[in-house]
């Protein structure tokens, strides 16, 4: 495994039901600024998006954000960003991401959240990538998550050595520790 500098991370446009994502989000921006990871995300200006970048900006880190043109006439881009690149497509801007960093993170989040997590596992499974992949598990967000690959695992839909094409914890400082081991 390669130096870590550019973490993508997958995250909800909205800050959901509870304090308690917003705070993990606030808590892993300023974790990552504070150990030197940049981040990399869907640019947007909302939800734990706008969050996870303010809080990253913040702390002195950098923030790169990759948004289609489509969602940027909405004004929904931030506009404070390190970097901001505009695409044409969802898919140009998922391409833009992977490219761009080193390592994936996934917090809570929606449909799109899970659309790209499933997608960086795909792609891992399938050998498109070696990069590491961590789950940040808030408040037991996604213990359904966990058990979904013990279900296809014991069905026998999951290979044994692709149950761990990703880790998931409940702390942001061991999570980024596992990213660089």
């Amino acid at each position: 495994m390669g130096k870590i500098s550019n973490i993508c991370v997958f995250c909800g446009s909205s800050v959901g039901g509870d304090p308690i994502y917003t705070q993990a989000t606030q808590s892993l921006g300023k974790l990552m600024a504070a150990r030197g990871f940049n981040l990399v995300y869907g640019a947007g200006n909302i939800g734990l998006m706008g969050v996870l970048a303010d809080s990253v900006l913040a702390a002195g880190g950098e923030a790169i954000g990759i948004i289609p043109e489509k969602l940027v006439g909405r004004e929904l881009a931030h506009q404070g960003l390190t970097e901001l690149h505009v695409v044409e497509t969802m898919h140009d801007r998922k391409a833009k991401m992977h490219d761009l960093c080193d390592a994936f993170l996934v917090l809570p989040g929606g449909i799109g959240t899970m659309e790209e997590f499933f997608e960086a596992v795909t792609w891992r499974q399938l050998d498109y990538h070696c990069k590491p992949i961590g789950m940040l598990n808030v408040g037991g967000f996604y213990n359904g998550i966990e058990q979904f690959f013990k279900t296809m695992l014991s069905s026998k839909f999951l290979r044994p050595k692709h149950a761990e094409l990703f880790f998931v914890d409940t702390d942001s400082e061991r999570l980024l520790d596992r990213l660089t081991v």
